[in-house]
C-alpha cells in the first residue's frame, strides 16, 4: 500500500532507479493504491545516458508492495520492497522497458497487464 510521496523501487529496464509517487488514479481523492494501482510519479534517480532525467513525470503499475495482499483464496502475499513499472499509456497498459526484474503476483496479469506478466522473470 503506497501513498503520496512513497518512494518506489523501478523494476524495469527503463534506467530510472527511483520513483516518487504524486497521485494515485481510480476515483477523486484516492489516498492509498494496491497491488495494480494506476500511479503518477516523478522521476527522482536515474542512470547515466538514458532518456528520463530527474523531474520527469510518468506513469507507472505498482508491482510489489511491502504491505501484505490478501488473495481470493484466503493467502497473504508480500514483498520485500515497493516497486513499481513505468507503462506508456494507461489505456493500452504497454510497458516501457522490455525486461522485468524480480518477482510480480499474479494479479497483475488479471488486472489487464498481461505484457508486465509475460516479461516477468518470475510470477508469484
Amino acid at each position: 500500500m503506497v501513498q503520496h510521496r512513497t518512494m518506489l523501487n523501478v523494476a524495469d529496464n527503463t534506467g530510472v532507479k527511483q520513483l516518487m509517487v504524486i497521485q494515485i488514479y481510480g476515483g477523486s481523492k484516492r489516498k492509498s493504491g494496491r497491488l495494480g494501482a494506476l500511479l503518477g510519479c516523478v522521476v527522482k534517480k536515474v542512470l547515466p545516458n538514458t532518456t528520463y532525467k530527474k523531474g520527469d513525470k510518468v506513469k507507472a503499475v505498482l508491482v510489489r508492495t511491502k504491505k501484505e495482499f490478501k488473495r481470493r483464496d484466503g493467502t497473504y502475499i508480500r514483498f520485500s520492497e515497493n516497486a513499481a513499472v513505468i507503462i506508456e499509456d494507461a489505456k493500452t497498459k504497454p510497458p516501457i522497458g522490455t525486461r522485468i526484474f524480480g518477482p510480480i503476483a499474479y494479479e497483475i496479469r488479471d488486472l489487464g497487464y498481461a505484457k508486465i506478466a509475460s516479461l516477468a522473470n518470475h510470477v508469484v
